[in-house]
């Protein structure tokens, strides 16, 4: 009863502040395997567009599960995914595409993951550096002030 408290509480937080990352318990990855249910197929021949219906994790709860249990700036993650994918953006790659890049990803980190930093941060945007103008001395006329 209290853990259903637990994420009842929890989920109810993420809903406040707009957060729609899962708690670990509600991902079900350390958790028996889920249990046969009977969902009927769509009609229409598609299927779950993020894997929330086949009782896995959704990619991108299984992508943010991964960038929080290695510590990763997200920002970095997602342009190096979409590099991987070979788009644009990640929401233009296909289910398989992102699917290859979170088992690389995985890969990656468990791995060597400051081998991965250091590939994450190539996708780092450039800084660019404007002076501030009281920084420098300004001459007024008559007096110096270096």
């Amino acid at each position: 009863m209290r853990v259903a408290e637990t994420r009842a509480v929890n989920r109810a937080l993420r809903k406040a502040y707009g957060i729609g990352l899962c708690s670990v318990e509600e991902l079900g990855a350390f958790s028996s395997p889920p249990r046969s249910t009977s969902i009927p197929a769509p009609s229409n021949g598609s299927h779950p567009s993020n894997g929330s219906g086949n009782g896995q994790p959704r990619l991108r709860d299984q992508l943010c599960l991964l960038i929080r249990q290695y510590n990763l700036d997200p920002n970095l993650v997602k342009a190096y995914a979409a590099d991987f994918c070979g788009t644009e953006a990640l929401s233009g790659a296909s289910r398989e595409l992102v699917e290859s890049f979170i088992a690389h990803l995985a890969a990656a980190a468990k791995e060597n993951r400051s081998a991965l930093v250091c590939k994450l941060n190539s996708y780092a945007q450039p800084v660019e550096a404007h002076p501030r103008e009281d920084t420098f001395p300004v001459c007024i006329r008559g007096s110096r002030t270096w």
